[in-house]
């Protein structure tokens, strides 16, 4: 059964008592197996290509290079400025193209991203303050800078322009967003959020609380796994809301879970929690740029994101909201104020009386940042060519190709993947476990110029990014870590040879039997 923490004991309704025994958790995943599996694995998202290929065998760099040709994304790889391999590589070409697999962290800088902000320095040199003003700057005046890639950022997320503001950074917005949507009362005063969140989301959530006089331990409500579970099921958050509903304030979660990459169900999280009378918010530091977002169908009330990983506006640049509009200003008492967010006509009238803008828009405190801004549209730009929809088809296949090389080249008995199985509960991000010492595998492949990440206590995060990032990118990773895994341990036993004709034979869901 799922597990809900607080700092008291969760007691549990008779009519979850189970009856008979509890099922169990889900099997961990068997490499090959749930790979190969055509029900559920990633060879139902490859096997057309595969056989359109020639039934070239998956494993080759051949089968790579066919999928790169046949890419219609391709050529936006050439927009972005891609780190070079190191020195110390042995395997690769030192300073070719590293293979960049770290876009959930940190994406790469758009090659139009030095002209755009050089543009705006240019501006402020000639000008000066008149820069923010269209009688002289006639193109993107600063005045309305953050308005340049707004209809943009809302199309990625599934918005409309007035429900999305570029502002601040991202916990900052989360602070400002709960002081709206939170209001605390004695019956009810619990926040719920899942249980492995980002650390941030628990330091502002219990921030939250605290301010409004009550205790974390007792105020929030964490949702964990099942045992043996490595990631949330759709349904015991939808029984948790159920079960405390009529106590929680707010229901917070993130779209896709920073160390799993698991990618939430945020429209039926949205309406079990409405249903219940809950205010619904989303970090969607993950999601962004990520995964389809429909946040003003899904109906929640507010949701917050970083721009610095899938949205490659620079590291630590300015984030976004987005309030859904059913929301008024006057319907939130405790939201923040700030002198962009009063109305634009008489902004600059100085009276001290307050009439918001429209929007979510009459959340912002501060003019926009110009420098930040000009690095997000940069970006933002790139997204409104290349189209959520075709960025998402790519990233499926793309993600899914990794899974499948990982699975037939090494298998579980070197590397696991905590990363849910089906492409509609994923982001692009797999996370890996291994037997082999985790730090010395990252030092090998980098060494090598792959460029990944570590999250504590034991995953390594592949994020094969379908802006830039290709099927020889992902070939070569494995091909790297393969030779990482045996250098790392030397009692490791060697890899079951594959026969190509097998896989493929396998991919294409053709058995040994049926043939004969």
């Amino acid at each position: 059964s799922f597990k809900l923490f607080t700092s008291t004991s969760f007691v549990r309704p008779s009519f979850l008592q189970p009856m008979v025994e509890a099922p169990p958790a889900k099997r961990p995943r068997n490499g090959a197996e749930q790979c190969l599996d055509p029900a559920v694995g990633s060879i139902r998202l490859l096997v057309e290509s595969i056989r359109e290929s020639g039934n070239l065998d998956p494993r080759s760099v051949e089968f790579a290079a066919w999928m790169d040709s046949h890419d219609e994304l391709a050529t936006f790889r050439e927009e972005f400025h891609i780190p070079e391999t190191p020195a110390t590589a042995k395997h690769r070409k030192p300073g070719s193209a590293c293979i960049y697999l770290c876009g959930n962290s940190l994406g790469l800088q758009p090659k139009n991203t030095q002209s755009y902000v050089v543009e705006e320095l240019e501006k402020w040199r000639r000008w000066g303050v008149e820069g923010h003003f269209p009688h002289t700057n006639t193109v993107r005046p600063w005045v309305t800078a953050d308005e340049d890639c707004r209809n943009d950022m809302a199309e990625i997320v599934g918005a409309k322009p007035i429900e999305v503001a570029i502002m601040n950074s991202l916990t900052v917005n989360l602070h400002v967003l709960m002081c709206a949507f939170y209001r605390p009362t004695p019956a009810r005063h619990k926040i719920m959020m899942e249980g492995k969140a980002f650390p941030s989301d628990k330091f502002a959530v219990s921030s939250q609380i605290r301010h409004h006089g009550f205790d974390p331990d007792t105020s929030i409500i964490e949702v964990t796994p099942r045992n043996g579970d490595h990631t949330l099921r759709t349904e015991d958050v939808e029984t948790a809301i159920s079960i405390h509903g009529d106590e929680v304030s707010l229901v917070m979660f993130g779209g896709v879970q920073y160390y799993t990459g698991q990618l939430f169900q945020m429209d039926r999280i949205t309406q079990v929690a409405k249903a219940k009378g809950c205010a619904v918010g989303f970090d969607l530091a993950h999601a962004v740029g990520n995964v389809p977002l429909k946040l003003h169908d899904w109906g929640c009330d507010f949701a917050c994101w970083c721009n610095y990983k899938y949205m490659n506006s620079g590291p630590g640049n300015i984030a976004g909201a987005f309030v859904h509009e059913r929301h008024s200003v006057s319907e939130l008492p405790g939201r923040l104020e700030g002198w962009w967010g009063h109305r634009v006509s008489d902004r600059f009238a100085m009276e001290h009386k307050f009439v918001a803008t429209s929007g979510a828009q009459a959340f912002m405190m501060s003019n926009p940042p110009v420098l930040c801004v000009a690095a997000l549209r940069a970006s933002t730009e790139v997204f409104a060519r290349a189209r959520m929809s075709r960025l998402r088809a790519k990233s499926v296949r793309l993600t899914a190709y990794l899974e499948l090389l990982l699975a037939v080249e090494l298998g579980p008995e070197h590397v696991q993947i905590i990363s849910p199985d089906q492409a509609d509960e994923r982001g692009c991000q797999l996370s890996l476990v291994f037997r082999a010492d985790l730090q010395q595998v990252h030092e090998c492949i980098t060494s090598e110029g792959v460029i990944c990440d570590l999250r504590k206590p034991s995953v390594m995060r592949i994020a094969p990014v379908p802006l830039y990032n290709t099927y020889q990118d992902v070939h070569d990773f494995v091909r790297l870590l393969k030779m990482a895994l045996f250098e790392s341990n030397e009692t490791a036993p060697e890899v079951q040879a594959r026969e190509s004709e097998a896989v493929v034979a396998a991919l294409c869901g053709v058995t040994t039997a049926e043939k004969e």
